[in-house]
């Protein structure tokens, strides 16, 4: 009896942490919600859910003359795209390099890489601005893109060299006997089985320009090339009022890009584990 009771005790300490944490998250989330739905452009209000809701804010983002907010999610979602792809791309070719082979230099540069992990890539911000101002890509969206596919490097190598490492080698052998060739051993052999973690990598890179506010401040100029950040950045920062719930219509209507690239790169990750463990 008293194992029982002291079972049912941890079940229902569980169940407890779970909806504590649900709580928290979901609440600030409803919240925006309920203030996004809200009339006017105060984001205090003394109901969860307003007496009356309106999508006044949702039609404004997308059809009033005077907002921008189409062009800075099409900003956004091209430089999303194009940093995920770029990234998955050269995050797997250089993990493959340093799990794959031996060479001079090859410890010392996985050293290097742990060591860059360390710092944030905010620290160089000064040299990368004037580098990038240099080489004539400042208020660009190839500078922003080469800013976070290099910036992301260090960690996503290391991140996709530690799960190549634990495929067999003997892999790549075979595919030496066949005649195959470094890349395409990699195409062919290799990238099927490391699509999962190549998932996350193309997810938290896709992720990035959405979230990030101070990058493209910094290399940003031109207001019609704001991302959704900085534009948003705008309905809170007006010298003559502030647009809260504007501002909240515009945050919620961020997670739908990165909730359907979460969805097709979840069936993708599913497919890779299947077929590496029918592989291995």
């Amino acid at each position: 009896m008293g194992r029982k009771l002291k079972s049912r005790l941890e079940v229902a300490g569980i169940y407890l942490v779970v909806l504590i944490m649900f709580a928290v998250i979901l609440y600030p989330l409803l919240w925006a919600v309920s203030i996004s739905l809200n009339p006017g452009t105060s984001m205090f209000s003394s109901k969860l859910i307003p007496d009356s809701l309106s999508l006044e804010h949702y039609r404004w983002l997308f059809y009033d003359p005077r907002s921008d907010y189409v062009l800075w999610y099409k900003n956004t979602i091209y430089v999303a795209v194009l940093n995920a792809l770029f990234s998955v791309i050269m995050v797997g070719l250089v993990a493959f390099v340093f799990s794959r082979y031996h060479f001079a230099g090859r410890k010392n540069s996985i050293y290097a890489v742990l060591l860059m992990q360390m710092f944030p890539v905010l620290m160089g911000m000064v040299a990368i601005y004037l580098l990038l101002n240099l080489v004539g890509l400042l208020d660009t969206f190839a500078g922003l893109i080469i800013f976070y596919v290099i910036g992301g490097l260090p960690m996503n190598v290391f991140l996709v060299k530690g799960y190549m490492d634990t495929i067999p080698r003997d892999l790549d052998e075979s595919a030496k006997m066949d005649g195959a060739g470094h890349l395409t051993t990699y195409i062919r052999i290799l990238f099927p089985l490391v699509r999962p973690i190549l998932a996350v990598v193309a997810l938290f890179t896709f992720m990035a320009p959405f979230m990030d506010f101070l990058t493209p401040r910094i290399i940003l100029r031109s207001p019609e090339k704001f991302t959704i950040a900085l534009g948003l950045f705008s309905f809170i920062n007006d010298k003559v009022g502030n647009n809260f719930t504007m501002f909240a219509a515009g945050t919620i209507l961020v997670a739908l890009p990165i909730a359907v690239v979460f969805l097709i790169l979840q069936r993708y990750l599913i497919a890779g584990l299947a077929e590496g463990a029918t592989k291995g």
